[in-house]
Parts: C-alpha cells; structure tokens; sequence
C-alpha cells in the first residue's frame, strides 16, 4: 500500500537537485555518487557536470547514469573551471532546491533521510523556505578527529527564521557552500552566473543569492561530509598561496555584490558583512603567506578598494576583530598572521 509519501514522491516535481561539478576525480566520484543514491528517493536528481576531464570520471560518471536512469544525467563539456560547471549543472537542474556537492566529498546516508523529510515537508506547506542549512563536517585524510561545524549557537532548529532572527556568528563562522541547500528559484532571481576559470568560487555562491533569500531553516545534521588533506586540492596551503590573484577576484566580486547599510535586513547586512570580512582576512592572509613583498601591496590594494566602493562597508568590514588582526602594521603584523594561521590550521585541520 503506498504511504503518503510515496504518492508524493510519486506525483510531484523533483524535491532536490545535487550538482556535481567534476574534473579528474576518477579515484573519489565513485564515493561521492554512492552517496547520493543511498536515500534510494525517487524525488531526487543527480546532475554530474565533467568538466572537460582526461581521467575516466567521464566514463565512471556515465557507468552510473546507465545503472540509474531518470535519477541520474552526466552532461560532459570542455573545461570551464569550477564555476563554469556549477552554471552547467545550474542550468540543467530541476529541483525545487539545488546542492553544489563537490565530487571529492559526500553526504551523510542517515542524514540525507533527514534533510530530505524536512524539505518535503517544506514543499507540502506551500511557502517553503528560501534556504536550508546543515551541519558540515572536515573529514581530513588521516585525521582521527573530525571537525564539525555547527550553528545551533546563531540559529534554533527546526523553525521558520528571518535574517532579523538570526544571531551574531562566531569569528571564525560562516555559512559555506557545504552548509547551504537554496531554493532553485532564489538562485535565479539572483542572477548568479560564477566566473569561469577561477578558484573559490564558492565564496561567491554563498554571498550573491543572500540578498534574494528571506525565509531561513536550520537543520541540526551533519549532511555534508568535507574531505580535505590530499595533495594537490584547491585548499591546500602552497596551492592557495599560488593562486591568491583567485581569491583577489573572488574578493573584488563579492566587494561589488555587497548591500549598502539600510538597503537589506539589519541582520542579513550584518551578516554579509561578517562574510565579506572573513573572504578579506582569508585573501590578505594568503597575501602574507606567500612572503612576496609585491603582494604586500596588492594586500593594501585590496583594502583602498573596499573604501573606493563604499567608506560605510569598509569601517564595518575594518571594525571587525579579524580584520583589525590582519591590519597590524608592519613584521609584526605578518609575524602575527603566520603564527594565528598555524595554529588555526593544526586546530581544525582545514587544509
């Protein structure tokens, strides 16, 4: 006899969309699409962009399609980069909310039941929420101790919230695309279309579509099981010190989305501006990692050009505790980034 929520499942549109951007992944995608088959639910799509890869995550990707037709599309086109392939994947997906999993990482089987029950519930009601936000967990390769990034101290489970409602994060505290499953309507009344051929762009999907969400839920599960610590991944130390012009863009796009005071909620601004500082902590402390004395002044560069964009962001951004750390003066300054960087890193082991 079906239940209700088979004829619901059954009748109904797609309940949720993950993305899956993908380039020469080959030994993790498996993992991760394993993963996202595990509810078994017929209300859930699997779009798997390959990103021009010259491994076989194409083939492995398509083996999978094959095995699980209508839950699973693999569209393959020449490389674009990380944006370019959640714009892909944007653009073909059907759900009513959308997740960006990268292919390295996964989902948590028992908490994906529970994600999806909240979700079907919220379509059910008829005003669903603008965005979900979960739990996610650093699973660092060969680490015994695995960090988990909670909110229940900004925001209670379980209930309908506004920006207004939500309350002051932690220093070290953000919502990250690990965290967020929006609306896919919110996505496009954002107009969000990420940069192509440019590294964290993550940082950007996290901040663009905020202005175009009103209605929050927090989900107390640890959904999103982030897998950091291999050689060679985006976040590693040396590689993000290779790449800080990456972040000086990402940083320079998200300066231009940011909301003048009294133009959005109180409380969405003031957490805009807690993120926008963090992306501006995280830039200048690759800047001084990288003991270049040139990027020393990009790093000056990149705070005349938050003042250039709006005095009124750039003294909340500055009056920030982070921020008035990584704008101590001269060696000690640097001396002080290095040392807090180190130790941050051993604590939660995020690279």
């Amino acid at each position: 006899m079906a239940t209700a929520v088979d004829h619901y499942v059954t009748h109904t549109r797609i309940t949720l969309s993950f993305i899956v951007p993908a380039y020469n992944v080959a030994e993790y995608i498996g993992r991760c699409v394993s993963s996202l088959l595990s509810s078994h639910a017929a209300d859930v799509e699997i779009v798997i962009v390959d990103d021009g890869s010259t491994d076989e995550t194409g083939i492995i990707a398509d083996q999978y399609a094959l095995a699980n037709p209508g839950l699973l599309k693999v569209i393959h086109q020449s490389n674009q980069g990380h944006g370019g392939a959640i714009n892909t994947g944007l653009a073909h997906a059907t759900g009513a909310y959308v997740k960006i999993i990268d292919a390295d990482d996964w989902v948590d089987p028992s908490s994906l039941i529970t994600v999806l029950s909240v979700l079907r519930e919220q379509l059910r009601q008829g005003s669903a929420v603008d965005l979900v936000v979960t739990n996610y967990v650093y699973e660092k390769q060969n680490k015994h101790f695995k960090h988990v990034v909670r909110y229940d101290n900004v925001m209670p489970a379980g209930r309908k919230l506004s920006w207004d409602d939500i309350g002051s994060f932690r220093t070290n505290q953000y919502l990250i695309m690990h965290s967020l499953i929006f609306k896919t309507s919110v996505i496009q009344r954002s107009r969000m279309q990420l940069p192509h051929h440019t590294f964290y762009v993550d940082f950007i999907f996290s901040y663009q579509p905020l202005p175009s969400t009103t209605t929050l839920l927090y989900v107390d599960t640890n959904l999103y099981r982030y897998f950091t610590g291999r050689q060679g991944q985006s976040v590693e130390t040396k590689t993000m010190v290779s790449r800080v012009n990456q972040l000086m863009r990402v940083n320079q796009i998200m300066t231009r989305l940011t909301p003048e005071p009294d133009s959005v909620p109180m409380g969405l601004y003031r957490y805009m501006i807690h993120y926008l500082s963090i992306n501006c902590v995280i830039t200048s402390t690759f800047l001084i990692l990288s003991k270049e004395r040139e990027n020393y002044r990009i790093k000056q560069h990149l705070w005349q050009q938050l003042e250039s964009r709006s005095p009124a962001i750039a003294e909340d951004v500055r009056s920030t505790t982070l921020c008035r750390l990584i704008n101590i003066p001269g060696r000690t300054g640097r001396l002080v980034v290095r040392c807090g960087y180190r130790i941050a890193e051993a604590a939660i082991g995020f690279n």
